[in-house]
């Protein structure tokens, strides 16, 4: 019976990965079409949040957490490559790797096309605030202007929510050492069967929260500053990433 509950929210896991990937693919297809708005968008946020987790970076315990949320989750790399091969071997990936596996990629997929759907909604509205005929001009005031011309509170308040629920969940597996160790071993196998960019995002995030020996403070930190960063902007606070202490104030 746990087979086939299993079996059964794998299936439905897998179908919401699909929609999801076929939604980022379109949206960055816009985007490249776009011209370079999008990656300049994606950019100046990555430095944004480099800049408000200088703490995370530099600490030996977080340091890698913090890297691979910015490089994998959430920064100007292009996941083109990493969607396809999901796509193209997604019936053997939910066959073989464990459901809390499958589920936490699923989050990071579901992730991937939030934040695609925000930018594209934050390049236009930047575009219609006087970068009509030029290449995008981006600063804190900018950003803030079209960010809340945007009025999209519940898709800021979903992204944050998915960046703490992928965190957790990778978290949960990284305390499993079998499942740690077969995605380690899948490394060469992987490479072969040209899965080599799946492979890194699997492996990256299982070392990283292994590493950190519990992620709650981790997740704890992010979730509150970047809460705080979204109640400055929606308010209109004229410095919204003003540094914030580790309370998150």
């Amino acid at each position: 019976m746990a087979a086939l509950f299993h079996s059964r929210e794998k299936a439905a896991i897998a179908a919401a990965i699909r929609e999801d990937l076929a939604r980022a693919k379109r949206l960055r297809e816009a985007g490249r079409r776009a011209g370079d708005d999008r990656l300049r968008l994606r950019e100046w946020q990555a430095a944004r949040l480099a800049r408000t987790y200088p703490d995370l970076l530099a600490s030996p315990r977080y340091g890698r957490a913090a890297r691979f949320f910015l490089d994998e989750l959430y920064g100007p790399k292009d996941f083109t490559e990493r969607d396809d091969e999901v796509a193209r071997i997604l019936p053997t990936m939910t066959r073989l790797l464990p459901v809390a596996a499958v589920r936490a990629f699923a989050l990071a997929v579901e992730l991937d096309c939030v934040s695609e759907t925000l930018d594209a909604a934050l390049v236009a509205a930047l575009r219609a605030g006087g970068n009509a005929d030029a290449a995008l001009r981006l600063d804190a005031p900018r950003y803030a202007d079209a960010y809340r011309r945007c009025a999209n509170r519940a898709e800021r308040e979903r992204q944050i929510r998915l960046v703490r629920e992928i965190g957790e969940a990778l978290d949960a597996l990284a305390r499993k050492p079998l499942v740690a160790k077969a995605v380690e071993m899948m490394r060469r196998p992987a490479a072969l069967a040209g899965l080599a960019e799946l492979h890194a995002f699997l492996e990256g995030g299982f070392a990283a929260f292994r590493h950190m020996q519990g992620a709650d403070e981790f997740l704890g930190t992010i979730d509150r500053r970047e809460r705080r960063i979204m109640e400055r902007l929606f308010a209109g606070d004229p410095d919204p990433f003003a540094p914030v202490d580790r309370a998150g104030r």
